[in-house]
């Protein structure tokens, strides 16, 4: 009877804190302080069969250790459940992760650096008007090759990251470097980008 009364009042105690929390999420809480207070109350009983008295009364003290932290965790998962009546717009799931490469853009340096490797190759061939058409055809082609070397070497890899949210909205996330995240995790948004929750 007293143990019933002890937890009954640390039932009332952790649901006035949780007092938002869903009504599965109380059955779940009261099941498992439930669960708590048979298993302290079977401790009890073999501590009672300790015949010294101080090994009695240590595990007498580390009955209710566990005793205690069985409904501390209860108490928290129950305040970690969802809150009943209180949306998270900012919550949602991922519906999907696509990686792109992202071409990159030539510059100058790489127009002036294939264009003169050309030259050089191209004042290599022939002689006389020959050899100065060769120089131009190669600076040229050159040109368009440093270029091309450069944007494939600039090349990026982005990961576009489709988030629907709990209100039934949808975003995209680009990130840089690989998020991580994979279709179903659940994730947050937060200062434009999205976290895992």
């Amino acid at each position: 009877m007293k143990i019933r009364n002890i937890t009954l009042s640390l039932m009332l105690a952790g649901l006035s804190a949780g007092a938002l929390a869903t009504p599965a999420a109380k059955e779940v809480y009261a099941a498992d302080t439930k669960k708590a207070a048979a298993r302290y109350a079977e401790d009890k009983k073999l501590c009672a069969d300790e015949k010294d008295s101080g090994a009695r009364m240590q595990c007498q003290r580390d009955a209710k250790a566990e005793y205690d932290k069985a409904l501390a965790a209860a108490k928290a998962n129950m305040n970690n459940a969802p809150k009943a009546g209180v949306a998270c717009n900012e919550c949602g799931r991922v519906v999907g992760v696509n990686v792109v490469e992202k071409k990159g853009e030539g510059s100058a340096v790489g127009v002036i650096a294939g264009g003169v490797a050309g030259a050089l190759i191209g004042n290599q061939v022939g002689g006389g008007s020959g050899r100065k058409l060769a120089t131009i055809a190669g600076a040229a082609g050159g040109a368009y090759a440093g270029n091309k070397v450069e944007e494939h070497m600039k090349t990026t890899k982005q990961w576009h990251v489709k988030v629907q949210f709990d209100n039934g909205t949808q975003n995209d996330f680009v990130f840089e470097k690989d998020p991580g995240f994979a279709k179903g995790d659940l994730v947050k948004e937060t200062n434009h980008t999205v976290v895992r929750r």
